[in-house]
């Protein structure tokens, strides 16, 4: 009795019992002894039993050709493999087979009847029987089938995933290595890499994923299927999914932009003017993309409504700020827009994030504005042009309406616009150019400057609170005032409890009477100087 190793898995049994007959009864049958598989199983290991003495009786080294066709299409429907492509693998090994017995004979040839599965072969022209050939042929045989037959199931594999790329799929996550992990899919295993998953989730052994299959690529001998949970396609797919408008393409999803993990923005339009394309995808109470949400691991959705409008689609895609105007330049491709100061923060959004995937959302540049900062650029070009001879004042009101808001604009935008679309004198484009690009360089330096010397400001500010504070509560349990409002508090304690412990009779008082005024009057003046001049120092480079 010989016993199989670990690695021979039970599921893998009956296909290597049919391997070993088949080599066994049709090549060599003289020689080799039959196998088969006993009942009983010793530690999870399958155990087989070689009894040379099977060998006679009923089947005596034989297999009827109906089994030989069984067999085929019993690997047939397992493998996803053609029968063609099995009968040829078949007589490739009898082939081998025959040629280790003949001593690499050229010329050999077998063929398999398709129809009752007979088998005939021929060496140099003249038949033989291939139950003659030995153990040796018969092993040649069995592992020319076995490489032959992984040969066609990985081409299966790779021919079946290579054709559902681009699809969502769901399998069982089976090894995590340094943040990578394994997925069975069931016929082969795809591979997740760390890049492609969704910042922040944790996966373990045993547990269901799903994620698009992003590339299928043969490597080393194996088929590699790499998926994805990042790809802005997969959004789409879950919205087919989850949406049935958007799979029977009621709902079209026309432009999207995604940072996996943080925030995805989705325009969507509708076919038919009696579906609400927003309300649809957000479902009831928030039901559809809820489910969405869910499977992201908590990434936002902003689904907002497509315009073949530029202005309006980007309105749409700054929400939840309101934006008060929109101006566009098709020569820069860029859009400036302007919102209120209240909703600058809002629509910026988190390190810029909302106006980024806007941008990308609408395949503009987006610049947000304040009305205060719109308006001096305006005036900054007004003037620069108002300076130059032969320049109307209509010529402003033009470029305002191609979108060229300031100099900086005007110095990209070049002189062929303004040759072609205003009509403007090519000597006189070229010299609002020239003066556009020197005044633009100018502001750009003042306001770099006017930058530097705030944060300056601020920095001494905060230096001189903190002195402050340090000099006030310069006792061993009086921390440094967090704040401006607390410095001058500790400062007004202070100044209370010095004057309170000062004598009636001192020279400070005497002093203080002889200027008109009290010790306490002297002292609280002083504090309200200080109060005064650290805050007019504070605020004025927060206001710079």
């Amino acid at each position: 009795m010989e016993v199989c190793g670990p690695s021979e898995r039970r599921d893998a049994v009956g296909y290597a019992i049919q391997l070993r007959r088949f080599a066994t009864f049709h090549v060599g049958s003289q020689f080799a002894p039959t196998f088969f598989l006993s009942e009983r199983t010793t530690g999870g290991e399958a155990v087989w039993r070689k009894d040379a003495d099977s060998a006679d009786a009923s089947t005596h080294g034989m297999v009827m050709s109906t089994d030989l066709l069984r067999f085929i299409d019993s690997i047939s429907r397992e493998k996803s493999i053609e029968k063609e492509s099995l009968f040829l693998d078949l007589e490739a090994a009898m082939v081998s087979a025959a040629r280790k017995a003949f001593d690499e004979a050229e010329d050999v040839i077998v063929q398999i009847d398709r129809m009752n599965g007979e088998i005939s072969a021929a060496v140099n022209g003249s038949p033989i029987d291939l139950k003659t050939l030995g153990r040796i042929a018969a092993q040649t045989a069995k592992q020319v089938m076995i490489q032959k037959i992984r040969e066609d199931e990985r081409n299966s594999i790779f021919e079946e995933y290579s054709q559902k790329v681009g699809t969502v799929v769901t399998g069982m996550v089976t090894r995590c290595d340094g943040g990578a992990i394994t997925v069975n899919l069931g016929r082969g295993e795809a591979f997740l890499p760390r890049s492609e998953q969704i910042p922040g989730e944790q996966h373990h052994p045993g547990e269901r994923v799903r994620a698009m299959i992003l590339d299928v690529r043969e490597e080393h001998n194996q088929v590699r299927i790499v998926l994805t949970q990042t790809h802005p396609d997969y959004i789409k797919k879950l919205f087919e999914m989850e949406v049935p408008e958007v799979g029977e393409r009621i709902i079209e999803i026309r432009a999207l932009a995604r940072e996996a993990g943080y925030r995805t923005k989705i325009a969507v339009s509708s076919i038919d003017s009696k579906v609400d394309a927003v309300g649809a995808c957000v479902g009831v109470r928030g039901s559809r993309i809820r489910n969405i949400v869910d499977e992201l691991g908590g990434e936002k959705i902003d689904i907002v409504r497509w315009n073949e409008s530029s202005q309006v689609l980007i309105t749409n895609a700054l929400k939840p700020a309101e934006v008060k105007e929109v101006f566009l330049c098709f020569e820069l491709g860029r859009a400036a827009v302007i919102v209120v100061e209240e909703q600058l923060s809002l629509a910026i959004g988190k390190r810029g994030q909302n106006v980024r995937l806007a941008a990308r959302l609408t395949g503009w540049d987006i610049d947000i504005l304040t009305p205060v900062e719109y308006d001096k650029a305006v005036d900054d070009m007004e003037k620069a042009l108002k300076a130059i001879e032969g320049v109307e004042d209509v010529l402003l009101d033009k470029l305002l309406a191609m979108g060229i808001i300031s100099l900086s604009d005007l110095s990209e935008v070049g002189v062929e616009p303004l040759t072609a679309e205003l009509g403007v004198d090519a000597a006189l484009a070229e010299r609002i150019i020239s003066v556009s690009t020197e005044q633009a360089k100018r502001i750009a330096a003042e306001d770099e400057l006017r930058k530097a010397e705030a944060a300056k400001a601020a920095a001494e500010a905060r230096n001189a609170v903190q002195a402050a504070g340090s000099t006030v509560g310069e006792t061993d349990s009086v921390a440094c005032p967090a704040t401006l409002d607390d410095a001058v508090s500790e400062l007004t304690m202070e100044a209370s409890q010095l004057t309170a412990s000062v004598p009636t009779d001192s020279p400070v008082e005497e002093a203080g009477e002889a200027e008109g005024m009290n010790g306490e009057d002297g002292a609280t003046s002083g504090v309200a100087t200080n109060e005064d001049s650290l805050r007019s120092t504070v605020e004025s480079g927060e206001s710079t």
